[in-house]
């Protein structure tokens, strides 16, 4: 059989080995590329022509099959040329860049009359049979979900081998290389695969978290969820900044059992048995095989559809987001997220995704450059979503770092003088006779004791989400009550002509058929306890800290007033937060803190919803008390 090679560097040197080894049933006639092959790359395939135009190489030299080994946003206009020309195409995955291009492929496949096979190896292992066939016979049971687990090094160089790589994007053009579409969109495709999804319609929604910690425009760690039609999830968590290589692989969860598939070396477990190792057929064998006596193909273009419904939702989500420098290890050859392949796992055991299992680095704050200009583009916050807490810590989202353009950290969690305090978010005392502030509950006559009573903020999902912020929703409820409130909360952060500002607004919805009560421990006889309400912990131990408003200086003139701003500093950063409606509550000499003060000494009830909005001014070093007003004008306006 007659073929010809399009791209012969990259993986097109492994399709020419793999030719060499199978000079008995195809010959190398042509090889296309934008330049002559390397010194050597052609030995032991005879002398086939070089040429720059597929389909005249193809119409020269009476190829039957065409095999394309060359960039992403190459392979529809590739596929079409050779189809054109007459051939069968064996195309590397993934099949094309967009979902518009896989439609014109297919259809021209169709209306040729000719074969179009997709290189997903691991699509023609027999394995994945076998998984089905586990899964039929109730081995495992109902199946609750499949996840999918990649976890790889790269080099620094691996990101510039080619002007494609590392891009969602060139001269104009969709490239859409990435952790998920390139090195392990096997990983993609194979748990498709194994959950019967595979046509274009089998897939109804796709949730994507696209990050990078290498200083590229596509993403190398990042997780989707997908819904298939018959309402399975399939969550996928990858990542090319681990320390070390550990084989990829796919977990069916069931009722009563798991099933385990290692795609890279086509073995599966069931449970704690052995696991069984399963043969593999060669793609251009069969297609091979296909031409000549019209055996079955094994990855026809329309087996990929459901994969490119994900790739698509890839292509079209918004642009991945950077992992602050702080969790990244950069002593190695190429950037290492510690820890990071036990999070792919969590998230396949869980089928969550990064956002879901309590990693700061995946709700990031981005300010994209400051309003004055000149400043890159920073990681300013983190918000965690899910902490692993005691109850008694009344679990909440928090931000946490909050960070200076500088870098500088302004926030702190879990301190020594109060483990429940949490960064920079909402806590209340006593809501409807909960406490979700954490630690002990002021008793009136009594003191601080330790009740049976806290609750929990629950993250529900995002509303909407971007680099600079996110709409959230949340319910508040004690472990096995009703919820008492259901949260809608905005942050976002926005860059100022001096540092930057985050806005921070959350409406409470009343759940119950009554009137619901904030109180404070103030509320209950305990003197100018009135916190509880938005509230901001900063670093213990900072130097030199002055707080105050327009009207008033030090601890004792600000805590319990109200003034439309107050500022709190040190020698390294200022903070000046910004209110109308509440009291502040204000510590410095005990530790440093700032909150609103929703009930300062009598409670608050409401009927329906409480609403409330607060920014905060982040800057370096101390600012000048007469700039103050005018930033908080500008993050206010």
């Amino acid at each position: 059989m007659r073929v010809v090679l399009a791209g012969t560097r990259g993986f097109g040197a492994h399709y020419l080995d793999r030719l060499r080894g199978l000079t008995d049933m195809v010959e190398l006639v042509g090889v296309c590329d934008t330049s002559p092959p390397e010194p050597g790359a052609l030995d032991g395939l005879g002398e086939p022509e070089f040429a720059t135009d597929l389909a005249d190489l193809i119409k020269r030299t009476g190829a039957r099959i065409a095999i394309l080994a060359t960039p992403i946003p190459t392979h529809a206009e590739l596929t079409l040329a050779a189809l054109g020309a007459g051939a069968h195409v064996l195309v590397e995955k993934p099949t094309a860049a967009t979902l518009a291009d896989f439609d014109r492929m297919r259809r021209a496949a169709a209306e040729a009359g000719l074969a179009c096979q997709v290189g997903f190896q691991s699509l023609a292992s027999a394995a994945i049979p076998a998984v089905r066939e586990l899964v039929a016979s109730g081995a495992i049971g109902r199946v609750t979900g499949i996840g999918a687990v990649g976890s790889w090094p790269r080099p620094a160089s691996y990101f510039t081998r080619s002007a494609w790589a590392g891009r969602r994007r060139l001269d104009g053009v969709d490239v859409v290389d990435g952790a998920l579409t390139n090195p392990f969109a096997h990983a993609v495709a194979t748990a498709l695969a194994v959950a019967g999804a595979e046509e274009r319609d089998a897939v109804v929604s796709v949730e994507t978290e696209l990050f990078h910690a290498n200083a590229i425009e596509s993403d190398d760690t990042s997780a989707i969820r997908v819904t298939t039609a018959d309402g399975t999830p399939i969550v996928a968590a990858v990542t090319l900044c681990a320390a070390d290589r550990d084989e990829p692989y796919v977990v069916v969860h069931g009722e009563r059992g798991r099933i385990r598939f290692t795609y890279t070396t086509d073995e599966v477990r069931l449970n704690d048995e052995p696991a069984r190792r399963f043969p593999r057929a060669d793609l251009l064998v069969n297609l091979v095989e296909h031409v000549r006596s019209g055996a079955g193909l094994l990855v026809p273009i329309a087996r990929t559809g459901a994969f490119m419904r994900v790739m698509e939702a890839i292509r079209v989500a918004p642009d991945p987001l950077p992992i602050a420098a702080a969790h990244q290890d950069r002593s190695g050859e190429g950037v290492v997220l510690p820890g990071i392949a036990g999070v792919v796992e969590a998230c396949a055991e869980r089928l969550a995704l990064f956002s879901e299992v309590g990693v700061s680095w995946a709700v990031p704050l981005v300010v994209a450059g400051g309003a004055a200009g000149g400043v890159a583009s920073e990681v300013v916050a983190e918000y965690v979503t899910r902490p692993d807490l005691p109850l008694t810590e009344s679990p909440r989202p928090y931000l946490h770092p909050v960070r200076t353009l500088g870098g500088t950290v302004v926030t702190e969690v879990r301190p020594d003088d109060h483990p429940h305090h949490l960064g920079a978010g909402v806590a209340v005392t006593d809501l409807g006779g909960r406490n979700f502030w954490g630690g002990r509950t002021y008793v009136r006559d009594h003191g601080p004791a330790w009740l049976d009573d806290h609750g929990v903020q629950r993250h529900v999902a995002f509303a909407g989400r971007d680099g600079s912020g996110f709409a959230e929703t949340l319910l508040w409820q004690r472990p096995g009550e009703d919820p008492l409130v259901r949260e809608e909360r905005t942050v976002r952060a926005v860059a100022l002509s001096r540092g930057w500002a985050l806005r921070f607004g959350f409406r409470l919805h009343n759940l119950t058929d009554a009137p619901l009560t904030v109180r404070s421990s103030a509320t209950k006889g305990r003197a100018g306890a009135g916190y509880g309400g938005f509230f901001w912990r900063a670093p213990a131990g900072s130097p030199e800290l002055r707080v105050y408003s327009p009207a008033a200086e030090g601890e004792q003139g600000v805590h319990g007033s109200r003034a439309p701003w107050l500022a709190l500093s040190s020698r390294a950063w200022t903070l000046v937060f910004a209110q109308e409606d509440d009291p502040w509550f204000v510590r410095v000499a005990e530790y440093p803190g700032v909150g609103t003060a929703l009930a300062w000494d009598t409670p608050l009830t409401f009927e329906d919803v409480l609403a409330r909005e607060v920014t905060v001014v982040v800057a370096d070093g101390r600012l000048p008390a007469g700039d103050v007003a005018a930033l908080v004008a500008e993050a206010t306006g």
